[in-house]
């Protein structure tokens, strides 16, 4: 019984939460999937984007000002995985 109940203590513990970067578009200098509050698109952004004069070049256009969260340094996160950051950060996902 004691096996049971301590085991049952266990997997109730809060798990530590991470605090998420919080940038915008011309901030952004490193690589990693980040997920826009507005509208919850996810962009995959390797390192090799960020190398000035690189290609591929993000280009958006928006009257708004957009705030991205990065969700992973990984760009290649599962989708799964970084749907599941969103949730517990409490960013509603669009992908």
């Amino acid at each position: 019984m004691l096996m049971s109940q301590q085991a049952k203590n266990q997997s109730t513990l809060a798990s530590s939460r991470r605090v998420l970067t919080e940038t915008t578009w011309d901030s952004i200098n490193e690589a990693g999937a980040y997920v826009e509050r507005g509208s919850g698109d996810l962009y995959r952004i390797p390192k090799e984007a960020l190398i000035p004069g690189g290609s591929p070049v993000i280009h958006k256009e928006s009257q708004g000002a957009s705030r991205l969260v990065r969700v992973s340094p990984n760009p290649f996160v599962t989708t799964l995985e970084a749907r599941l950051r969103c949730a517990a950060n409490n960013i509603e996902p669009n992908f």
